[in-house]
């Protein structure tokens, strides 16, 4: 591996946790809401702009988005079970 290899997995590494870690929250708050209401759809949707800057900013590529999308559909899903 290359340094530049090496660089970009850990930048997709912590943006992967960092997208876990901002869903947490919102997922036991959304886990309280009533389902499909305007404060559950609010949870989830919330910390999308966020993630996207930081992708953005971290110039990593659109090809990771579902690694990201993934992160935040285990943070809702896990902080769902927080709360519980």
């Amino acid at each position: 591996m290359t340094m530049d290899t090496m660089s970009k997995a850990a930048i997709v590494t912590g943006l992967f946790l960092l997208t876990y870690l901002i869903n947490l929250p919102f997922g036991s708050l959304r886990g309280r809401a009533r389902k499909f209401s305007l404060k559950w759809f609010l949870y989830i949707h919330i910390p999308i702009p966020a993630i996207f800057l930081l992708r953005v900013l971290s110039h990593v590529e659109f090809r990771y988005v579902p690694v990201f999308v993934f992160a935040a559909v285990m943070g809702q899903f896990h902080g769902g079970k927080l709360q519980a």
